[in-house]
């Protein structure tokens, strides 16, 4: 299972690497293209890309006995192993500010240094987190498309219904999860500016006054990541039920 995940990942890198080589060189195509034509032409060329890449990614994991509610569940895992990491990272940072952000005007330069790397690391773990929602909620579309298209396929009535059933059904789940997924990567920006502007703050005034002034500031900050934290724990719940009710 583990190789399964690390071969998951690497092919993701790849798909992403490609895709956004591709994309940027047909994107300044697109733009430097006169005429309406051109435009459309370029236009087409990124969507048959893009889409053959998709074709190819899923072809490949065929060829390895993996369908893709496989690299659905296996994306899922990650993005719940991801989201309770950057859960972790964010009550490290409640940590902080509760012991040494105590903020008495003491080694400035130090409270600053820590204020910027947790910044730093919170704000690498929302690009991560953003990048793991965007590929579930990817392969999610093309497999939902794909179970709607094949039940059509269906001769027997029965049977039809019953997939239609499981269909809707499994649909459902992932809408609950996605939901909770994207509202509590909502959540984090917020955070992220807050800190930022207090970190930028301290960075120009150097001094205890002004260290002193950033406390409620503070405390604002660590209420938002409670309820952050909150939040990314429910997702992490919706995604456990979802794994659980689609093996």
């Amino acid at each position: 299972m583990k190789l399964f995940k690390v071969i998951i990942h690497i092919n993701s890198l790849i798909q992403e690497i490609l895709g956004k080589y591709f994309y940027k060189m047909f994107s300044k195509k697109l733009k430097l293209s006169r005429g309406p034509y051109m435009k459309l032409f370029y236009l087409t060329a990124i969507t048959l890309f893009l889409t053959s890449c998709s074709q190819v990614y899923y072809s490949t994991w065929e060829m390895l006995g993996k369908e893709k509610r496989h690299l659905l569940i296996g994306h899922v895992e990650d993005f719940s192993e991801e989201q309770a990491e950057t859960a972790e990272v964010f009550e490290s940072v409640v940590e902080r500010i509760q012991s040494e952000y105590s903020l008495d005007g003491g080694e400035l330069e130090t409270t600053y240094k820590k204020i910027k790397a947790d910044y730093d690391e919170c704000e690498g773990r929302h690009k991560d987190l953003l990048a793991r929602i965007d590929k579930v909620d990817s392969i999610a579309e093309d497999l939902f498309e794909e179970w709607v298209s094949e039940i059509s396929e269906i001769s027997n009535a029965k049977l039809r219904q019953q997939s239609q059933s499981s269909q809707k059904e499994s649909h459902t789940k992932f809408q609950r999860l996605s939901q909770a997924m994207h509202k509590s990567a909502t959540k984090i920006p917020p955070i992220l500016t807050k800190l930022k502007d207090n970190m930028l703050f301290l960075k120009h005034n150097l001094n205890a006054k002004a260290v002193g002034s950033l406390g409620k500031e503070m405390a604002s900050i660590q209420e938002d990541i409670q309820i952050l934290i909150k939040d990314m724990k429910a997702s992490i719940s919706e995604a456990e039920a979802f794994i659980k009710s689609f093996k």
